[in-house]
């Protein structure tokens, strides 16, 4: 797959008995082998744009053109070739880990991935033969991107996957959306969690009100809202200190002096952190 995997031009939903419109007139693209982020507040129309994506809802107005097609036009093919991870897992509790995989396998016409390759990706093979009710919240959420990632899906729509996992298996997972990725899957992705926003991400939306107020890539919106200047640590009478150097005065020499002095512990410019980008961007503090 090439070219832009979903295309949607002027997307807009309003509810029945609604005053205001949940989703107004939405424009963007989503490329094959693209990590697509969309944040934004509680409320601001994530949902309901994943609804429309996968074909929970039909009821709106404008262009979704999903693998060349509106969803409704694809009929039951086109969950052959989507994968689905909400944020509450979907799983047979009385069931193992291992049978899951296999029953969600069994829907499907086409090829599907093995489901023990699965569980060992996902830090699952210990837990493989066990049922999922007695699995924790990190380990189902484990499991519902295992669940989908069964169909090796051309699409790949996730809310919150990293949710409840530990530094290094949220680390792991995102190692495996980016591998979705890197074979040329387009990624779909919703979350609060900053960190997996700035890693996985080509690019960010940010929506407000039901509507994308700014798209570009993590660098590119921490340099625009950071400030100009370097933030340095260094050593000076047995302590570290640190120091904002903007380039006024006499901090040109004083900063050369570190240097040659190999003073400095740390050097790095003053970009903004991705939250400080939603809270600017959103004008909602995390």
């Amino acid at each position: 797959m090439t070219g832009d995997a979903v295309q949607v031009t002027d997307l807009t939903v309003r509810y029945r008995g609604a005053r205001t419109e949940a989703v107004a007139g939405m424009d963007f693209t989503v490329s094959a082998g693209e990590v697509f982020g969309f944040l934004g507040p509680s409320g601001a129309g994530k949902s309901t744009v994943q609804n429309v994506l996968t074909g929970l809802l039909r009821r709106y107005r404008g262009s979704v053109r999903v693998l060349g097609r509106p969803p409704g036009d694809w009929g039951r093919d086109y969950h052959e070739r989507i994968g689905v991870g909400f944020e509450l897992p979907a799983a047979f509790g009385r069931m193992t880990a291992r049978e899951n995989l296999a029953a969600f396998a069994s829907f499907y016409q086409g090829p599907t991935a093995d489901p023990g390759r699965l569980l060992d990706r996902l830090d699952l093979s210990d837990a493989a033969d066990q049922r999922v009710t007695t699995l924790s919240k990190g380990m189902r959420m484990r499991l519902n991107l295992a669940r989908a990632l069964i169909n090796r899906p051309e699409i790949l729509f996730l809310d919150e996957p990293t949710s409840g996992q530990d530094p290094v298996r949220a680390a792991r997972m995102r190692d495996v959306i980016r591998a979705e990725a890197a074979r040329g899957a387009a990624v779909f992705l919703t979350t609060h969690d900053m960190p997996t926003a700035e890693e996985l991400c080509d690019r960010l939306a940010f929506v407000v009100g039901g509507r994308i107020v700014a798209v570009d890539t993590p660098t590119a919106f921490k340099h625009r809202h950071g400030r100009s200047g370097l933030v340095a640590e260094y050593r000076r009478d047995g302590h570290v200190r640190r120091r904002v150097f903007d380039g006024s005065g006499d901090d040109v020499e004083e900063l050369v002096e570190l240097l040659r002095a190999g003073a400095l512990a740390t050097l790095h410019s003053r970009e903004a952190t991705l939250g400080e980008v939603f809270t600017q961007v959103t004008k909602v503090r995390l």
